[in-house]
């Protein structure tokens, strides 16, 4: 039974945009092969961490969401504490209840003034 989880990973701050996106769909491409599929990838680019890694103070933040067996998050997360260029990573477990109400959810809009309820100036 495939399992929805949520992958974010810190990759070093050296590395050019061409090697970020080679190491994002190398990471794509392993959960793929291990019979996974991809939700969503999301490069947020270079930021500042909140406390230093490894002598680091800034990092470039990859989030992706993908459905896979357990055995292929478990292999995903032995490759990432492998590979050198990725400085951290957490995995999640997505709550099915919680993405199921997100889905059903209309898309937030910003609040905006209702007509009537500026305060009049006068």
């Amino acid at each position: 039974m495939k399992i929805d989880y949520e992958v974010t990973y810190i990759l070093r701050p050296q590395l050019e945009e061409a090697e970020v996106d080679a190491r994002a769909n190398a990471v794509v491409e392993l959960v793929k092969s291990n019979g996974g599929d991809l939700v969503t990838l999301e490069k947020l680019g270079k930021k500042r961490l909140a406390y230093e890694i490894a002598d680091l103070r800034e990092g470039i933040y990859v989030v992706m969401a993908f459905r896979a067996e357990a055995a292929a998050a478990r292999e995903l997360e032995r490759q990432l504490r492998l590979n050198e260029d990725v400085v951290r990573a957490l995995m999640l477990k997505l709550d099915k209840r919680a993405l199921a109400a997100a889905a059903a959810a209309p898309p937030a809009v910003p609040d905006a003034p209702q007509p009537g309820s500026l305060p009049a100036s006068g």
